[in-house]
């Protein structure tokens, strides 16, 4: 989008871009969504049961891609952006997985969604050097490159925190 575009109430006003969406990456994660839609609607209709989990997984994976790359993009801490991107690229591995167990399931043919697949190819080598790029800095404390990591006296205790997959409780102690 450009400055001159409207809000779609019809009042001029300039139409601010986050920086996500100047991302390639961003914009491939939306043609696979785009791409990925109609074939989950034509293998919900086909083989609604033996791919239901499947689908939803692609379904969640694809969406996933997405918002990993656009909250990402707007962390501001190197470290941070590189385990977003990393989250990203992760779901995007994980929607050619599921590609694959539609084929294997014979819920869609080989050729079907092999576009697909070169699609998250490219996402996948795109979020790749973003997170070289990003993760670079944890290099710098190394004592062969003359730094040297301080070692931080107090003690850190970090909450457990939930969400769906797992809970876990990490603590780090005084050395």
């Amino acid at each position: 989008m450009n400055s001159n575009q409207t809000v779609p109430s019809g009042i001029s006003k300039p139409v601010a871009m986050f920086d996500h969406e100047k991302l390639d990456v961003y914009h491939l994660g939306l043609q696979f969504i785009a791409w990925v839609t109609p074939l989950l609607e034509e293998v919900s209709r086909t083989a609604a049961g033996k791919t239901r989990e499947v689908c939803d997984q692609l379904d969640r994976a694809s969406l996933s891609t997405l918002l990993n790359t656009a909250e990402g993009n707007g962390k501001r801490q190197r470290q941070v952006r590189a385990k977003y991107f990393d989250d990203a690229r992760g779901s995007a591995t994980e929607c050619a997985a599921c590609l694959d167990a539609l084929v294997a399931k014979n819920a869609a043919s080989a050729g079907r969604v092999i576009s697909g697949k070169q699609l998250l190819g490219r996402i996948v080598s795109m979020l790749c050097g973003l997170i070289d790029r990003f993760d670079a800095g944890s290099n710098l404390h190394d004592k062969d490159n003359g730094f040297e990591l301080k070692q931080n006296t107090e003690p850190v205790t970090y909450l457990k925190s939930k969400s769906r997959t797992r809970t876990r409780t990490r603590t780090r102690m005084k050395e």
